[in-house]
Parts: C-alpha cells; sequence; structure tokens
C-alpha cells in the first residue's frame, strides 16, 4: 500500500558476530557489548526535523510524543540503567540514501558518521527505498547496502545491529538481511509490528497527516526498542 511505501524525509539534511568486544575498566557496557559510542543510522523514524506543515513540530523519531519517548532515546536510557554512565550518541537520518542508493556517495556525504567509531551501530532504514521491482534492482539494492555496512564496520569494527523495515517488504527485508549477514552482524526481524495498527501513532491520538499517523507512536517505538535490545543481550551467548 502507499501508505506503507511514504515514509517522509527528514527536514535535517542469524544473529553472529566475529567476536565478543573486549573491555577495559572504564568502557560502558549493555551485557557483552561495548556501547561507549553509538552511532543510529536512520530516516524519519530514527529523527525527523519539525515540519509545521504536516503537523510535526518535533526533532526527534516521528512520531513519538516527546524525544524521550522514541526508540533511540529508550535504548540510550537502557544503556545508561545498565552501567550508570551516559553513552556518546550520534543520530543520522540517511533517507536521502536511501532513494539514491546507486548513486549516492558514502564517503563524502557520510564521513563524519565513519569517522565518529562507533562501537555499536544500529541500522534501521528501507523504508524510502524505492521497491526492487526485479533481479537486477534486487543485485543493485543488496550491492549498495552491503558496501555501507563493510564502510561502517571498517569504521572502528563496531557490533553491527541491522532492523528489518518497520513495514515488512520481502525484497527490501532479505537484501537488508544478507547485507547484515556479510558483515557478521545481528539482524532483528521487526516486520511484524508493521503490521499491527496498534503501533501507528494514530492508534494513540489524532493526527490529521496519514504519513505522519502512520509512523511508530509512543507503543510502536518501545517495542522497537525492546527488540533491538533484546537481541544485543542475546551477543556473546
Amino acid at each position: 500500500m502507499m501508505q506503507r511505501a511514504y515514509l517522509l524525509a527528514a527536514v535535517l539534511g542469524v544473529t553472529a558476530l566475529a567476536a565478543e568486544p573486549t573491555a577495559d575498566k572504564g568502557d560502558i557496557m549493555f551485557h557483552a557489548v561495548k556501547v561507549n559510542k553509538v552511532l543510529f543510522v536512520g530516516n524519519s523514524i530514527t529523527k525527523h526535523g519539525p515540519a509545521p506543515k504536516i503537523g510535526w513540530t518535533g526533532n526527534w523519531g516521528m512520531a513519538a510524543t516527546a524525544e524521550d519517548k522514541d526508540y533511540v532515546h529508550l535504548i540510550l536510557k537502557a544503556f545508561a540503567e545498565a552501567s550508570d554512565k551516559q553513552s556518546e550518541a550520534m543520530i543520522a537520518n540517511v533517507a536521502t540514501y536511501e532513494r539514491e542508493y546507486a548513486t549516492y556517495d558514502l564517503d563524502a556525504k557520510l564521513a563524519k558518521e565513519f569517522a565518529f567509531k562507533a562501537d555499536l551501530v544500529i541500522v534501521a532504514i528501507g523504508e524510502n527505498v524505492p521497491n526492487p521491482a526485479d533481479d537486477e534492482a534486487k543485485a543493485a539494492l543488496l550491492e549498495s547496502l552491503t558496501k555501507l555496512f563493510q564502510k561502517l564496520k571498517a569504521s572502528g569494527n563496531p557490533v553491527i545491529l541491522v532492523r528489518s523495515c518497520f513495514w515488512a517488504n520481502a525484497a527490501k527485508d532479505a537484501a537488508l538481511k544478507q547485507a547484515c549477514t556479510e558483515v557478521g552482524g545481528v539482524f532483528v526481524d521487526a516486520g511484524p509490528l508493521g503490521n499491527d495498527k496498534a503501533n501507528f501513532a494514530s492508534s494513540e491520538r489524532e493526527i490529521e497527516h496519514q504519513g505522519v499517523g502512520h509512523h511508530p507512536g509512543d507503543r510502536g517505538m518501545q517495542t522497537i526498542a525492546d527488540l533491538i535490545l533484546k537481541a544485543l543481550a542475546e551477543v556473546g551467548k
């Protein structure tokens, strides 16, 4: 459906890991995963700046009711509660990459993200990617995602966790999963979430703009965070 394929651009611009991270006494840990520096790579579900024309005034994950209700900040809160320390975080909206993955200059446009050298990278993309219509398009998407994940892996050897699309799409989710496997990442299947309208913001409050309303609300954000945290807790076991 078009409403599922449509994800707003930001106003601003399995489970196998190679090895358990080695922790120093000063490291921030979530179970076996080092989380001193955490990079979130996503789209409007991860962060969207104010867009008053569509009724969105937040500067966090659309459409949580507050910053501390989006999945990014729920995860960071869980890390802080587990270690009594605050992780350093970078949040990147890469909706443009999703739409232009075949020609997107990763090195030029994600230089800051690669230079951040995260311990953990959480990737939550795919919703804005055009639906791969044939085998050629599927291969091109897989090639691009693999290159992106390889570059992220080369930037400090982080743990990489990849979440499938919030609104399940077999072709895109297959590419995300295979590219994740190529870099020894952790894949999280979030497909069932988008099939449950109770996870939509429009189920929690009246939202005039349909695109905003079909984004995860507070319940949906909490469920995304819970899935990711559960997968991270299993790393190294």
